[in-house]
């Protein structure tokens, strides 16, 4: 039913209630406060704190007084009193509230407390002479829109608590509820909008939270089943010569490539349709476990496509990808956006022909006329910059070749589980040996000339630098370093005897290139750059990275680009220049000056920052959770998994009475990938 049918919402606030998203009665009911005010504590005058809020029960002691220390600005002051002291309540430019009190009257109000010398003062209180909505109770607070207030947005929760709750539908069995003592839906809904205290609060999150993890998992359970059950794939055929390519390799695999390679083995050979994730560390060598893989397709006559997110990566892995396939006949080609058409359309041709094994390239490989002969293997790389549709685009080249999709964005592995549930997961938790760890320091902008003066010495030594801003170019909104700004004031400046580059993403594509190329092969002593190249670019001779207004970027986007240095015989160093004034800043770049380890910093990132941040779930093709944190709930988030498999093992395709809103409210939460479904 229409939202508008809700006592006092009607068309106009129905039209701003839209621009939230909500549109229908469910809708409004599901719409989770973002915080909540708790005035349901009174504390008397001498217990107020300056800074903090205050619930208080008073008695007006004097009339209003009002000054007007300057124009266009009136400060009026009521005095109030209880049984332990004297204080203020004070409003700016809001002379008219004074008409609401009278002396002796006992009112209930709650602000902001500032304590000026002796005087006590509650700032812009909310306030109530009868026993009402606003003071003495927890008050949620909404995310709003133009023109819609909160306490409108309360009164019109009210109402649709009051009329409709009771007819929500009850998506979790009985039998559910009961075994792990969760809230119906009506009181689970109420408490989430209105909790009497804390416990009221919790139990009803807790149960929100649970049937929005079961939901999202069933249905990715669901997705996966899928696929299982229809995509028969390629049933790769044992091969020679594996054992005599991996034993040529220019270093011995380690054991965790191994492991994780016996996989991927396992699924090629399987009659099931591939899908996995290779999650590994910075370094860790997925690139080379990718390329025994696309050496098995192509032994057993199949093709192979790598799509990965940048120009540059691109160009690299094509060219590591050429020199270990050197020595077979093995054809390789490279698809990019600049590319030259009369190139691409030779490219095309033999791709489409089968004279090309194995094709490497941007976003370009998933344009409509790139055809492929026999496509058995498709590959991601530095998947979190893709999104789901994409990902498909790629697989239908073929006809269900096998997937494998990597990330160096390390995410616990429950999360992945989520994240990725449509995926099995291989992870490579081990770094080649001889890598020495990167030493991290973080400091402020005073130390500049000192870490200026370091730098100096070691290119002066031979080694390269990476200096790295959030920025291309200035911003009168934000406060932050530039590349440009920088590239101009260190070349003619600081670093003026060195050759200096600039880099981002702005750049045309054959002048990233050109740059890159100068850098690696040594003509370039330092590199300024944006954050383009956080992803997979390699030069063992660059040792330093400086990076700027480190507190603008995450950690695991920090822990992305040191992974751009130590990768050659030299100790490397990562500067983190925080400008940074809170504790959470302080603390995420300690995370990163104290570890190296990828899952441990990603654990704090989500920690410190929250999943929101961390990730855009959208992107990965997971509808978004307004109650559930995938960090926070990782307990729920494992009973929730566990529940789900046993349903499915119970009834699977949720046709029974007791599963049917369940099933209801799957298609609901994956609107968006409903034909994925195994039900459909």
């Amino acid at each position: 039913m229409s939202v508008q049918y809700v006592k006092g919402v009607g068309p106009k606030r129905a039209a701003k209630l839209k621009r939230l998203g909500i549109e229908t009665i469910e809708d409004l009911l599901y719409y989770i406060p973002r915080e909540y005010d708790d005035r349901s504590n009174f504390k008397r005058i001498s217990q107020c704190i300056d800074g903090d809020k205050a619930s208080l029960r008073v008695e007006v002691c004097g009339y209003p007084s009002k000054l007007r220390p300057r124009r266009n600005l009136s400060i009026l002051k009521i005095p109030v009193k209880d049984s332990s002291g004297f204080a203020n309540l004070v409003w700016f430019n809001q002379d008219y509230i004074s008409n609401h009190f009278s002396l002796g009257d006992r009112i209930a109000v709650n602000g902001k407390i500032s304590i000026r010398g002796n005087e006590i003062q509650i700032m812009n209180p909310v306030f109530e002479k009868e026993k009402g909505n606003r003071v003495g109770r927890i008050v949620p607070i909404y995310s709003l829109t133009n023109k819609l207030s909160n306490n409108e947005m309360v009164n019109i929760m009210r109402n649709a608590i009051r009329d409709y709750v009771e007819k929500l539908p009850e998506v979790l069995p009985k039998c559910l509820r009961d075994e792990l003592k969760l809230l119906p839906i009506h009181r689970a809904i109420k408490g989430i909008h209105f909790p009497k205290n804390r416990e009221e609060y919790l139990a009803a999150r807790r149960r929100l939270a649970f049937e929005e993890l079961l939901v999202l998992q069933l249905g990715l359970l669901l997705i996966k089943n899928r696929r299982a059950d229809t995509r028969s794939g390629i049933k790769f055929p044992a091969i020679d010569g594996m054992n005599t390519f991996i034993d040529n390799l220019p270093f011995e695999l380690t054991k965790a490539q191994k492991r994780v390679f016996k996989e991927i083995e396992a699924d090629m050979k399987s009659k099931k349709q591939m899908n996995r994730l290779i999650q590994g560390d910075v370094g860790s060598g997925k690139t080379i476990v990718a390329i025994l893989a696309m050496f098995k397709a192509w032994k057993s006559g199949y093709q192979s496509v790598m799509m990965v997110p940048t120009e540059i990566l691109a160009t690299q892995h094509y060219e590591s990808i050429s020199r270990f396939f050197s020595d077979y006949n093995i054809s390789c080609a490279l698809l990019t956006g600049s590319i030259p058409n009369r190139e691409k359309e030779k490219i095309l041709s033999d791709l489409k022909s089968g004279k090309i094994d194995v094709l490497v390239g941007t976003h370009a490989v998933i344009q409509e006329n790139v055809e492929f002969a026999r496509l058995g293997l498709a590959i991601t790389d530095e998947q979190h910059r893709f999104g789901v549709e994409q990902r498909a685009v790629l697989t239908q080249k073929g006809i269900n070749p096998d997937i494998l999709v990597m990330t160096a964005t390390p995410i616990p592995r429950t999360l992945a589980l989520i994240l990725y549930g449509d995926l099995d997961i291989s992870i490579i938790d081990e770094l080649p040996p001889g890598r020495k760890p990167v030493e991290t320091y973080v400091v402020g902008l005073g130390m500049i000339d000192r870490v200026n003066s370091f730098v100096k010495k070691q290119l002066l030594l031979g080694r390269q630098a990476y200096i790295v801003c959030p920025l291309i170019e200035e911003s009168d909104k934000l406060k932050a370093r530039s590349a440009e700004e920088l590239y101009v004031s260190l070349k003619d400046g600081v670093y003026r005897e060195f050759k200096v580059g600039l880099l981002h993403g702005n750049m045309k594509a054959k002048e990233k290139e050109s740059i890159m190329d100068s850098f690696k092969a040594g003509n370039l002593d330092v590199l300024i750059s944006t954050t383009v190249i956080e992803v997979g670019v390699n030069v063992p001779n660059a040792n330093i990275m400086i990076i700027y207004n480190a507190e603008r970027f995450g950690l695991a986007q920090l822990h992305q680009l040191r992974g751009r240095i130590g990768r050659g015989q030299y100790q490397s160093y990562c500067v983190l220049i925080n400008e940074g004034k809170t504790r959470i800043s302080r603390e995420r770049m300690r995370v990163l000056q104290k570890s190296n380890d990828g899952f441990y910093i990603s654990e704090k990132d989500l920690e410190l920052r929250g999943p929101g941040e961390f990730f855009g779930t959208r992107q990965h093709g997971i509808p978004d959770l307004k109650v559930a944190n995938l960090f926070t709930d990782m307990d729920m988030l494992k009973i929730a998994q566990l529940k789900s498999k046993e349903i499915l093992k119970e009834d699977y395709l949720l046709l029974s009475d007791e599963y049917l809103p369940l099933r209801q409210t799957i298609i609901n939460m994956f609107k968006d990938r409903v034909n994925d479904l195994i039900f459909n």
